[in-house]
């Protein structure tokens, strides 16, 4: 009887076992296929890491996988964690904004090692942040640099409202957005969110002209710095088209 116990946990245990693998192989297979990967906007890893073009595909791809409920959650293992040991290839540098709303991961349904994030309230920049992108740029090689606003900023909305008597260094943070309200306080509609897009507009054309490493890139066409904005009621990003145009080109060898 005991035998017979035995034997029948055995192959339980065995026909369990190998359902899983089973199941396990057939996943791997459908989410290997061409159609998977067109309905989940997947884009590959590595393309987009050496094309900063690509990198832009990949992270809009990834953040209509978060609106539309489709996020795969990619590279969110042990196994990433162990290949990541000895260093990291980030396909982009985000620089947003602190607010717990805004986990830049989530929106654009990345994983480990994909984008090297830089948050400050207002995504206002000073020394260290230009630091860290440089950081991305020479050390990491990442080619892409995404300024990254949200809707309904408190610190621009902070910037809009001029309070009086405003504590520590927070004042520093509201003196930064001020150009940038200024910019668009005649336009129509919500003048918070017009500054909120006016200010990153305004941050990556100075990060453009950031000397001494990033504006030679950019213009060498080696890096893109683009802008974008993520709406707090629907999770989607736009990617600002006035910060899309006239990108420049990578330069050929016998150019440099």
């Amino acid at each position: 009887m005991k035998n017979l116990v035995f034997l029948s946990a055995t192959l339980f245990f065995t026909l369990l076992s190998f359902s899983q693998k089973k199941e396990k192989k057939t996943t791997k297979m459908i989410t290997d296929s061409v159609a998977w990967k067109k309905d989940h906007y997947v884009v590959d890893r590595d393309s987009a890491y050496a094309d900063p073009r690509i990198g832009l595909k990949k992270l809009m791809g990834g953040n209509k996988r978060f609106v539309e409920g489709k996020t795969i959650k990619p590279r969110q293992d042990m196994n990433v964690v162990k290949k990541l040991e000895d260093g990291q290839e980030p396909f982009a540098t985000i620089v947003g904004c602190s607010d717990s709303r805004v986990p830049n991961e989530m929106i654009f349904d990345q994983g480990l090692g994909d984008l090297f994030i830089i948050r400050t309230a207002g995504q206002v920049s000073a020394a260290a942040s230009y630091g860290s992108m440089e950081f991305a740029t020479l050390k990491l090689k990442t080619k892409l640099i995404v300024v990254l606003g949200h809707t309904e900023c408190g610190a621009v909305a902070a910037a809009v409202e001029r309070p009086e008597n405003v504590p520590g260094h927070i004042v520093t943070l509201i003196n930064e957005i001020k150009p940038a309200v200024a910019k668009c306080s005649h336009l129509p509609g919500n003048q918070v969110n017009n500054a909120v897009r006016q200010n990153v507009i305004d941050q990556v054309n100075n990060l453009r002209d950031l000397e001494p490493i990033l504006h030679k890139k950019y213009v060498d066409g080696e890096i893109l710095i683009v802008g974008a904005v993520y709406d707090i009621h629907t999770g989607k990003v736009e990617f600002l088209e006035e910060t899309l145009i006239n990108l420049p080109q990578p330069k050929k060898d016998d150019e440099k």
